[in-house]
């Protein structure tokens, strides 16, 4: 596994959870939660793959 690839699973998760804080404390809409959430995975994903 490459530092890329490490940095992709550390990253991920951290902006997960800012997002879903950020819909808690009332900063973000539903939608925006989950298109942040949604948006993060899939381009980790692909980024992860293409490595």
């Amino acid at each position: 596994m490459t530092d890329a690839q490490i940095g992709l699973i550390v990253a991920t998760p951290i902006i997960v959870v800012f997002a879903v804080a950020l819909y808690r404390m009332g900063v973000l809409q539903r939608y925006s939660a989950v298109s942040a959430v949604v948006f993060s995975v899939a381009i980790a994903a692909i980024l992860f793959m293409q490595q």
